[in-house]
């Protein structure tokens, strides 16, 4: 027990700095959008992930080739080719929309997931799951609220980022369920970096000398992130990590408002509280059943 109860707590910590590196990998890449092609910042981060994929499946103990060779490969491309353009389309949403009212849509992605779960995965969602995933999406439309000027077309676009991030969590799921996590690692990094170097070159535009040290931060923020959420999925099930991501929110909250002069729009603030509510109590439901489907097989 008290071994067990270690391993959480370990979990936990990994969980929590995972998702602070992210808020931080954030700012940086909000930053360096201000100035430069989102799908440059993401080719040139995607080097050094893809850089730190292969050296993981290397090290590993079943050896690269093992790694390598998915039963699901489509679908393991598809995943690869989805986060790669969702963290190209997320830094165009912080160029055009702002950070703290992006990430509040973004937040919407949990919720999205527990929609899709039920005709892909074949998961069963209850009556309050889906009245809680309702809730949610009444929260998604107060952030959505159109200001006296209408609506921004723009605000389309941090929409889009969650539905495809939601996509890209479920397909993750769907291979999880023949291939190895760390296969699944290889091809999300190797695969988005095939496709940013294909594009990325013809957003090829000069990089000021300081810029290179903030590139070279989030190449650094992304692997020490990745090798962080590795660590956590070690001593936690995905359902008891996926909560810290909201933890991300609050932490860009306070960047967007600090660091780059942001402010708090009271139907952001509700709409991200509802939204913040509804996939907290989703996530929940999902432990609990997921409890119940384990001792039932136990």
């Amino acid at each position: 027990m008290a071994q067990t109860m270690k391993s959480q707590t370990t979990g936990y910590l990994f969980a929590l700095f995972t998702f602070t590196v992210f808020a931080t990998q954030d700012g940086i890449s909000k930053h360096l959008s201000d100035h430069y092609p989102p799908i440059l910042i993401t080719m040139i981060r995607y080097w050094a992930f893809a850089g730190f994929a292969i050296i993981v499946a290397a090290r590993s103990r079943p050896g690269l080739r093992v790694i390598v060779g998915s039963q699901r490969l489509v679908l393991q491309i598809v995943r690869g080719l989805l986060l790669s353009s969702q963290i190209a389309v997320a830094l165009y949403a912080f160029k055009t929309i702002g950070f703290i009212h992006s990430q509040a849509i973004f937040a919407s992605a949990p919720l999205v997931v527990a929609v899709l779960s039920v005709p892909i995965l074949g998961e069963v969602v209850g009556w309050r799951r889906w009245t809680a995933i309702g809730l949610g999406l009444c929260g998604v439309l107060i952030i959505l609220m159109p200001d006296p000027s209408g609506f921004d077309v723009h605000l389309l676009i941090p929409v889009l980022t969650a539905v495809t991030m939601a996509v890209y969590s479920v397909i993750t799921r769907l291979v999880s369920r023949d291939d190895d996590p760390l296969t699944s690692f290889f091809y999300t990094g190797t695969v988005g970096a095939l496709l940013m170097t294909l594009i990325g070159p013809f957003y090829w535009t000069e990089i000021a000398p300081v810029d290179w040290l903030w590139l070279a931060a989030i190449c650094t923020t992304g692997i020490v992130s990745h090798f962080c959420l590795i660590k956590a999925y070690e001593h936690l099930d995905a359902v008891l990590v996926q909560p810290f991501s909201y933890f991300q929110l609050v932490l860009t909250s306070f960047m967007g408002v600090i660091v780059f002069g942001e402010t708090l729009q009271w139907n952001v603030v509700l709409g991200s509280v509802i939204v913040v509510g509804a996939g907290l109590f989703t996530i929940w439901r999902e432990a609990v059943a997921h409890r119940s489907r384990k001792t039932r097989g136990a």
